[in-house]
C-alpha cells in the first residue's frame, strides 16, 4: 500500500476531475449556486476526500469501504452532470471531457478495490 493518499493516480486524477468541475460550474446560473452547483461540487470533493480518508484508516476493510463512498460519490456526480447538461447549464462538450475523465477514476477506484480483495484473499490462503 502506498505511504500517502497524494501518491495513489486515483486520488490524483480525482482532485484533477474536481478542479475541472469547479471550474465548469463556474458559469452555472447564480440561481444554482446552493442548489445544483454546490450538490456537484460537494459529490467531487467527496470522491478525492473519500480515496485520502479511506488510505489513511488502518485496515484494507475499512480502505475498501471509503472507495465504496467514492464510486458513490462518483455516479452521483455523473448523474447530476447529466442533469446539467440536460437544464442547458452544461455544454455537451464539457460534459463529455468531464464524463471521460470520471470514467477514468472510476476505472482507477475499482481497480484499487481488486488490488485490495487479491492482498487480502493472498493473506488470508484463500484462492
Amino acid at each position: 500500500m502506498s505511504y500517502s493518499y497524494r501518491d495513489l493516480v486515483a486520488w490524483q486524477r480525482a482532485k484533477d476531475l474536481s478542479v475541472a468541475v469547479y471550474r465548469a460550474t463556474a458559469v452555472f446560473p447564480k440561481s444554482e449556486l446552493y442548489g445544483l452547483t454546490s450538490q456537484i461540487r460537494r459529490a467531487s470533493i467527496s470522491v478525492f476526500s473519500n480515496i485520502a480518508e479511506g488510505q489513511g484508516r488502518i485496515s484494507k476493510g475499512e480502505f475498501q469501504q471509503f472507495l465504496g463512498h467514492a464510486c458513490g460519490s462518483l455516479l452521483e456526480l455523473r448523474s447530476q452532470l447529466e442533469v446539467s447538461v440536460d437544464l442547458g447549464f452544461l455544454p455537451s462538450e464539457d460534459f463529455k471531457k468531464l464524463d471521460d475523465i470520471a470514467a477514468h477514476v472510476l476505472r482507477l477506484i475499482n481497480g484499487l478495490i481488486d488490488s485490495l480483495r487479491s492482498k487480502s484473499k493472498a493473506a488470508s490462503g484463500s484462492s
